[in-house]
């Protein structure tokens, strides 16, 4: 066993809010170790905070243990440091958010620091920020004035 098999398995570990994406697609993974039988996943949480670590958790040792054999031990750390950022979601990772209907984060900021996102369903750009706070705290509300959908959106997160 090797730390590549080990990082394809982890593909299939889902979000638990957001099914499409994995949370390698995420850039949730920092670091993944193979010591003999021993896996070690070190994982940055997309905030602190987040309830669904321990989920996460039990998804990734589940997971292993059914894809790949003689584990005898898997530990899964979550670190805050380096702080995850979306800069470190995938590209595949921003088309599986958009499929789910959550507008990925942009790429870039304004000179202000405005940013703005285009509607995932129509990708409109006439597009509000209905509310800052979404159901989670990286996530946020916005509305399109074409298609007249609300939608989420994930919040540009940086440590800039």
């Amino acid at each position: 066993m090797h730390a590549k098999q080990v990082e394809e398995a982890l593909h299939q570990v889902k979000d638990p809010e957001i099914d499409t994406v994995s949370i390698v697609d995420l850039g949730m993974v920092e670091n993944v170790t193979v010591d003999h039988a021993h896996i070690i996943v070190k994982l940055l949480p997309t905030f602190m905070g987040c309830p669904a670590l321990e989920i996460i958790k039990n998804n990734v040792e589940a997971t292993l243990t059914q894809s790949i054999k003689g584990i005898e031990k898997i530990s899964v750390q979550f670190l805050y440091s380096p702080p995850w950022t979306s800069s470190r979601i995938t590209e595949r990772g921003m088309k599986q958010l958009k499929a789910f209907g959550i507008a990925p984060p942009p790429k870039q900021m304004d000179a202000t620091g405005e940013w703005h996102v285009d509607c995932p369903y129509c990708q409109s750009t006439y597009t509000t920020m209905d509310n800052l706070f979404g159901p989670t705290a990286c996530r946020s509300i916005l509305y399109c004035h074409t298609c007249k959908n609300p939608f989420e959106a994930m919040k540009p997160v940086s440590t800039i």
